[in-house]
């Protein structure tokens, strides 16, 4: 029976700790078709869990192969989607170049490598993006001399912002009500995280 559009599941209970063991054991290698593109044991083990979902047996392929209309299933299973129509298409006709209606395994893992690491790439750049923005409050950036105390934005640093930008209007309470919203309400003396920053920001739809 094929699978559903969810994320591969974590297993629980003993599976999950031999899983653990698994991951911890130094004998767990790249194969050589990770090394290949790039992506760790444990990132193909879990592309192989995704494809193995949807694969079907066929002569000569270890790990079967799955049917093309199956693709977008899988790699929404591993939460590496195809962006639109547009980059699905370009991904069967490299997966599918004589139009059988399958893809094999190598070339499944090719495609998902691609993703993992525009996603991993990405992931760096809105840090990046997160931190310049958070330093215009905080007027600090971090570095790797810098304190091990998280960074937080204070009352007084909004206060700041607003004298900056001459938002006389914008009164004390309005900003400490601001801090107590973006931290759950945890105290205005606590200050505002940088992933607290992060969510107020992505609601706001400044970025997704």
């Amino acid at each position: 029976m094929r699978g559903t559009d969810q994320p591969v599941k974590r297993r629980g209970g003993a599976a999950a700790a031999a899983d653990n063991e698994s991951s911890a054991n130094p004998k767990t290698r790249q194969s050589k078709l990770a090394k290949e593109h790039g992506i760790t044991a444990q990132e193909e083990a879990e592309i192989r869990e995704a494809f193995g979902l949807f694969s079907e047996p066929m002569d000569g392929e270890k790990e079967g192969v799955i049917p093309i209309g199956d693709v977008r299933r899988a790699m929404i299973a591993l939460g590496i989607p195809p962006r639109d129509k547009e980059e699905l298409a370009e991904f069967t006709s490299i997966l599918d170049p004589e139009d059988e209606g399958f893809a094999t395994y190598p070339s499944f893992v090719a495609i998902c490598a691609i993703k993992l690491q525009d996603r991993d790439t990405g992931d760096e750049a809105h840090a990046e993006e997160v931190d310049e923005a958070f330093s215009l409050f905080t007027g600090q950036r971090r570095s790797s001399g810098s304190s091990s105390q998280p960074q937080v934005i204070t009352l007084a640093h909004l206060k700041r912002v607003a004298a900056v930008l001459k938002e006389e209007n914008v009164s004390e309470e309005l900003l400490r009500d601001m801090i107590l919203e973006a931290n759950g309400g945890a105290g205005v003396g606590r200050g505002v995280r940088k992933d607290e920053f992060d969510n107020v920001m992505r609601r706001a739809g400044v970025w997704r």
